[in-house]
């Protein structure tokens, strides 16, 4: 049961880091949006924005996966 545990707090750290990953890329992709929204840009603050929405994506479905773990290794004490 222990090594059960163990995975489940690893897989819980790398979720968490890949969450805010996910978030760090999303707000990468807003600024350089917003940026390109200043200088005129369209085409290109579109296809930024586009990322931005799919970074928010990914970002959503591992906090729903970090949620799981953390509640396997709650349940599991």
């Amino acid at each position: 049961m222990k090594g059960m545990e163990i995975l489940l707090v690893l897989g819980v750290v790398v979720a968490a880091g890949f969450v805010l990953f996910s978030l760090a890329r999303g707000l990468l992709y807003f600024a350089q949006g917003h940026r390109a929204a200043i200088d005129g840009k369209v085409e290109e603050n579109q296809r930024l924005q586009n990322r931005m929405m799919m970074a928010r994506v990914k970002w959503q479905a591992i906090t729903i996966i970090l949620l799981v773990l953390i509640g396997f290794v709650a349940a599991g004490k």
